[in-house]
């Protein structure tokens, strides 16, 4: 999946709106943090406890929890992995967020 690819879906989703910056843009639901390019390769997403070990444990070439995410609800998605499972997180953090 590439950054546009991210953008194009993420912006499909109603409500989620494009902020951040032209290197780190990020995607929103009423200010609350949907996903975030963090490199050109990685995007962190939200996501609830329960979603993220089912993430990683389905796709660890795609998601995995870095140190730095441990204590947050985000999970790393290497955009090089599953596009499919990448859409899928990112649709569910959207659905998270619009709680």
């Amino acid at each position: 999946m590439t950054p546009e690819e991210v953008d194009d879906f993420a912006r499909s989703l109603p409500g989620c709106r494009r902020k951040g910056t032209s290197a780190h843009p990020a995607w929103y639901v009423d200010d609350r943090l949907v996903a975030r390019l963090v490199a050109a390769d990685e995007l962190v997403v939200r996501a609830d406890p329960v979603a993220r070990e089912h993430l990683v444990a389905a796709h660890p070439g795609t998601f995995g929890v870095p140190p730095r995410y441990e204590g947050h609800r985000k999970v790393q998605a290497m955009l090089s992995g599953d596009a499919a499972a990448i859409r899928g997180a990112l649709r569910a953090a959207w659905e998270l967020q619009r709680r």
